[in-house]
C-alpha cells in the first residue's frame, strides 16, 4: 500500500448532464500539470461487457437482470481503478457514471476509503432544457449505444433512458461527504468539506468552467527581425513579411469568425502587439503570455550556444520541457506561470491569442492533451492561425495558413542516438551546466501537491478549511508571487 496522496474524483448526475465533458476537462488540466490523471468511464466497461446497443428497458431499475450487469460494470471499472492507483501510481482517478442514488455513492465511498483513497464527489445538476438538447444532439446521439441509429429513434430511446434514471434520483446531500455541485452548468456552486490543495484546485477550475460553443484562434506574432537573423528571445520588430501578415490577419479572422463577439489577447512584447495592430477587437496585453524566458542566451541563435555553451546545448536537447535557462526558464515553469491564464481562459467566449512558439505550445498542449514530453516539439508555425472549437472528448482542430512567406522556427525531437544517449548519462551526475539546469523536480508533478503536505493518514479535521481560508488559499494560488510579495508587505 502506497502511502502518496490519492484522490478519487466520482462523477454524480442524470445523463446528459457534461459528467464526462467535465470529467475529460479535469483530466486534461491536471494533466497538464503533471499531476498523473485518468478517467474511467463506466459506460465503456458496460459496452465491453454486455454491448453497446442496449435499450431503455436496460436501464429500468425495475430490471433486475440490468441491474446486476450495470453493478458489474461499475464493480470492472472500480477494479481497474484501483489496479491504476498501486500499479501506475496514479494521483487522481476520475470515476464517471451516474452514481445517482445514495446506495451506490456510499459503496463507492466504503471501497475507496477502505483503499487509502480520498474520495470527492462532483455533482452536475442542469434544469435547462436547451443545454440538454444540445448535449444529447452533440455528443450522445453519436456515441457507439447508438451507431446506425436513426436520429430520431435515438432520441426517444435516450429521453426514456434518462426518465428510468429520474425515477431513483437522488441528488448528494450527505452531509460527511466532500462534494462541489455545478448547477446549471455553473451558474450557482455549492461545496461542503473540501479537504487539502489538490480538491481546492480542482473546485476553482470547475468554477471556471463553462460549456457554450466558442471558438480559440492562436497564432505567433508575425515574423520578427529575431526570427529572420535567427535568434531566440528578445523584443525585436515584426519583419517586411511580419507586417503584411498582421495586414492580413483581420480578413482572416473574419472570414471565419464573421460579425460575433471576439476578444485579442497579446504579450506585452512588441511583435505580438504590431500583430494585433489592424484587429478591431477589444485587446488585453498579458505578461504573462511573455515567451520563455532564455535568461543569459536571450538574442543568440542556437549555433552561438552551441558553441558558448556545448553541454547544455546537448543538456537541453535531451530534456526540452524540464531545462532551464540560467536566469531564465524552463518550459516546466512556463506552464506553471500559465496555469492562471487556464483559469481566466476558461471563462471567455470567442478569444484570438496572438503569443509565441513556447507559450503556444504550452496551450496547444492543455487543450489537445499532448505530454510533456512532446510538448516542447509541438509545430506552431508563423503565419498560421489554429482554430480550436472545444468538444465533450477534446477540441476539433483546423489550421489556416496565411500566403506569406516566413522562415521556420522548428527544431524536430532530436533522435535517441547511442552518443546522446552516453552524453545523457553524463550530465546526470552533473545536471548545473555553463548557462543552464535540468530541473531537479522533472517528473514530478508542476503544482506542489507533496503527500507530506497533505497525507492520507491524517486525520480529516486537519484538511479542513473555513471559507475564508480557502478563499485566501485560493487568492494565493492564482496570483501567485505577486500574493504572497504583497502580504509580506
Amino acid at each position: 500500500m502506497t502511502s502518496n496522496l490519492r484522490i478519487a474524483c466520482v462523477m454524480v448526475g442524470l445523463p446528459a448532464r457534461g459528467k464526462t465533458y467535465i470529467s475529460q476537462k479535469v483530466c486534461r488540466y491536471l494533466n497538464w500539470l503533471g499531476i498523473n490523471t485518468k478517467v474511467f468511464n463506466v459506460g465503456n466497461y458496460r459496452r465491453k461487457l454486455y454491448g453497446a446497443h442496449q435499450q431503455h428497458t436496460f436501464f429500468d431499475p425495475h430490471n433486475p437482470i440490468g441491474i446486476q450487469q450495470r453493478k458489474e460494470a461499475a464493480s470492472a471499472a472500480l477494479d481497474d481503478m484501483l489496479r491504476w492507483f498501486e500499479e501506475d501510481q496514479g494521483i487522481v482517478a476520475i470515476y464517471d457514471a451516474t452514481n445517482s442514488t445514495q446506495q451506490r455513492r456510499q459503496w463507492l465511498n466504503e471501497r475507496l476509503s477502505a483503499e487509502n483513497v480520498q474520495v470527492f464527489f462532483i455533482e452536475s445538476i442542469c434544469q435547462d432544457e436547451s443545454i440538454i438538447l444540445d448535449n444529447i444532439k452533440q455528443v450522445k446521439l453519436s456515441s457507439p449505444d447508438y451507431a446506425d441509429t436513426d436520429p430520431e429513434v435515438a432520441a426517444s430511446d435516450f429521453m426514456a433512458r434518462i426518465n428510468h434514471y429520474k425515477d431513483m434520483y437522488e441528488t448528494i446531500e450527505e452531509k460527511n461527504y466532500s462534494y462541489i455541485k455545478l448547477i446549471n452548468v455553473g451558474s450557482q456552486v455549492i461545496i461542503n468539506m473540501i479537504r487539502g490543495y489538490l480538491e481546492s484546485r480542482i473546485v476553482y477550475y470547475l468554477m471556471n468552467l463553462h460549456i457554450m460553443p466558442r471558438k480559440i484562434y492562436m497564432s505567433r506574432h508575425g515574423e520578427s527581425m529575431f526570427n529572420v537573423h535567427g535568434q531566440i528571445g528578445g523584443d525585436s520588430d515584426l519583419s517586411p513579411r511580419g507586417l503584411l501578415y498582421a495586414e492580413r490577419l483581420p480578413g482572416l479572422i473574419h472570414e471565419n469568425l464573421g460579425d460575433k463577439e471576439l476578444i485579442v489577447w497579446t504579450s506585452s512584447l512588441k511583435r505580438t502587439i504590431q500583430t494585433s495592430g489592424k484587429l478591431e477587437y477589444p485587446k488585453m496585453s498579458r505578461k504573462a503570455l511573455d515567451e520563455l524566458d532564455a535568461g543569459v542566451c536571450d538574442g543568440m541563435t542556437y549555433e552561438e550556444i552551441e558553441e558558448k555553451f556545448p553541454e547544455d546545448y546537448a543538456n537541453r536537447d535531451e530534456d526540452k520541457f524540464n531545462y532551464r535557462y540560467r536566469g531564465g526558464e524552463s518550459y516546466r515553469d512556463v506552464v506553471l506561470r500559465l496555469e492562471p491564464v487556464i483559469m481566466d481562459l476558461e471563462r471567455q467566449g470567442n478569444i484570438l491569442i496572438i503569443g509565441h512558439q513556447a507559450i503556444l505550445r504550452c496551450l496547444y498542449a492543455y487543450f489537445m492533451n499532448y505530454n510533456q514530453e512532446d510538448l516542447p516539439y509541438i509545430k506552431i508555425p508563423l503565419h498560421t492561425v489554429i482554430e480550436l472549437t472545444p468538444r465533450a472528448y477534446g477540441c476539433d482542430e483546423k489550421r489556416y495558413k496565411v500566403d506569406i512567406e516566413a522562415v521556420d522556427t522548428h527544431r524536430p525531437k532530436p533522435k535517441k542516438t547511442p552518443i546522446l544517449q552516453k552524453k545523457k548519462s553524463d550530465l546526470k551526475s552533473k545536471t548545473a551546466g555553463a548557462s543552464g539546469e535540468i530541473c531537479d523536480t522533472m517528473g514530478s508533478p508542476i503544482l506542489p501537491i507533496s503527500p507530506q503536505l497533505w497525507p492520507n493518514n491524517a486525520p480529516s479535521s486537519g484538511h479542513k478549511r473555513s471559507p475564508s481560508q480557502l478563499q485566501q488559499e485560493i487568492t494565493k494560488l492564482d496570483l501567485g508571487d505577486a500574493a504572497i510579495a504583497a502580504e509580506a508587505k
